[in-house]
């Protein structure tokens, strides 16, 4: 293995700085690293070599001109295949828009490309980003690099297995109920949900339109803070958009301190249901923040023993809603019934039960009923009551402490199958990160160590709306003490994949 693709994305840009490397070699390190793994972990959907050694050969150009380049020019990155891409195959893992070549870009990759960033390719997910394993994904599962035979997470866990093989440096997710935050949390890599409106959302094709967040992927808390001043700020084309500059992240990983800060712990997000390993490696990180000059203090929020439920109907009724433009009429997919007459009902039909998985037929089918006649009150409105005593319970919470903190999972990464029919036994994987996408705050997953099975933990800090800051300032003093403690960083501990492979 090339040293080049165990470098972070912030050393690579001091080697493409100097002229120790060029950005060709550094990406081709990277595809021939893809061609020689993912074969087992199957990180990707799609490979764009030639345009990412283009882009590449563009970059090194420039900088031997003496132009200006952002931070991150050069350093390759993967995208998950939910954002779309202009000329490059985008099909959200679905059947429904196989082969589909998008004629734009999402706000995101238009940065990527300004930023100079190589994209590699489009990473695997959840068919629609909806599961938590990636198993529900039409074109097969990605493979933890930890043991083969666990899963990565999901939605995302293309793009955090990517970055745990070594295929990637840096990568985008998208976090609808915890989808960067729990696939970085089984993979030892850190995964950051800005807060709701701080990345533009156009050209993600959508889940849940008030729940969906794109952000960075990383190995560092450091590369997270730099990806994501690259892609965040202000769009106007996104209604939703802040108007706030994405600043000071890069700044606060490098430079920040606890001393004095006001740490809350969680009462409801730990406990039953809360593997040993993953409660002693989170208290391990806690003393380690105490020790460093912070304050621990607990906090409750009641309502969060609802949001489970609360998620699991808003998050179908928007999908049900998102996805009926997938009706084998204008794009993507289309199949004709095989006797009777071609009418459009008959063809949506056909179209939407070849082309969408189990588990998005399942959402459908409950968000639909969740918004019908006589149930809308019952259902969908009661669940955003919750919602809004969950915003109720954080800002409570916040009063009291600068940040929160507690595990980002319940457990490492399970086996292949074993929760795959038990829908609710998947759904309580999100139980820790579902309650900041419901109040549209950020949140950080960071690896704070290995279980007793010898498998990563991930710890979650969550901060107010626009207070992302927080998550480096906070993400990167931990980062550093854990590393001291632990003899270097957790993916350093992770088993050579060509071994476990064979």
């Amino acid at each position: 293995m090339s040293d080049l693709v165990r470098r972070t994305a912030a050393e690579l840009a001091d080697l493409l700085r100097s002229g120790q490397t060029s950005s060709v070699e550094v990406t081709q390190a990277h595809l021939d690293r893809i061609a020689a793994v993912d074969g087992a972990v199957h990180a990707f959907l799609d490979v764009a070599a030639e345009s990412a050694l283009a882009t590449a050969a563009d970059v090194d150009a420039r900088r031997a001109a003496g132009d200006e380049l952002p931070e991150l020019a050069g350093v390759p990155i993967a995208v998950k295949d939910i954002v779309v891409t202009k000329g490059q195959v985008t099909t959200a893992a679905s059947k429904i828009l196989e082969g589909w070549v998008p004629p734009y870009d999402a706000t995101v990759v238009e940065r990527l490309r300004s930023a100079g960033m190589p994209i590699l390719g489009k990473t695997n997910l959840d068919e629609f980003a909806m599961g938590s394993s990636t198993e529900h994904s039409a074109y097969g599962p990605t493979r933890n690099p930890w043991d083969l035979d666990r899963i990565p997470g999901g939605s995302g866990g293309g793009s955090a297995a990517a970055l745990a093989a070594f295929e990637a440096p840096v990568a985008i997710g998208t976090d609808t109920g915890g989808s960067i935050r729990q696939p970085a949390a089984v993979t030892g890599t850190v995964g950051v949900k800005p807060t709701y409106g701080g990345v533009s959302r156009y050209g993600l094709i959508a889940l849940a339109s008030s729940l969906d967040q794109a952000g960075p992927v990383s190995r560092t808390v450091l590369d997270s803070a730099l990806l994501h001043e690259v892609i965040g700020g202000h769009d106007p084309r996104d209604s939703t958009s802040l108007p706030e500059p994405a600043t000071g992240f890069v700044q606060a990983a490098r430079e920040g301190d606890v001393s004095g800060l006001k740490v809350g712990i969680v009462k409801e997000l730990g406990g039953e249901g809360y593997q040993p390993g993953v409660r002693r490696s989170f208290e391990a990180a806690v003393a380690l923040l105490e020790r460093a000059g912070a304050e621990v203090v607990e906090v409750s929020c009641p309502s969060f023993d609802y949001a489970l439920a609360a998620y699991y109907l808003i998050l179908p009724a928007e999908a049900s809603s998102n996805l009926a433009k997938f009706d084998g009429m204008r794009f993507g997919l289309r199949v004709e019934p095989c006797e009777g007459p071609v009418t459009a009902e008959r063809v949506m039909s056909a179209t939407r039960g070849a082309g969408f998985g189990d588990e998005v037929k399942r959402r459908i089918i409950l968000g639909t009923h969740a918004l019908s006649a006589g149930y809308y009150d019952a259902y969908y409105g009661s669940a955003q009551k919750v919602r809004t005593l969950i915003q109720r319970d954080f800002a409570a919470a916040f009063q009291q402490a600068d940040v929160l903190v507690s595990p980002t999972a319940p457990t490492t990464a399970f086996r292949f199958g074993e929760k795959l029919d038990d829908p609710m036994a998947m759904y309580l994987n999100d139980v820790a990160t579902i309650p900041a996408n419901l109040a549209g705050i950020p949140g950080l997953s960071l690896p704070s160590g290995l279980s007793d099975d010898g498998l990563p933990v991930g710890f979650q800090v969550l901060a107010p709306a626009r207070a992302d800051v927080r998550l480096y300032q906070v993400g990167g003093v931990l980062e550093r003490l854990l590393n001291e403690e632990q003899g270097g960083p957790v993916l350093g501990r992770a088993p050579e994949l060509e071994e476990a492979h064979r």
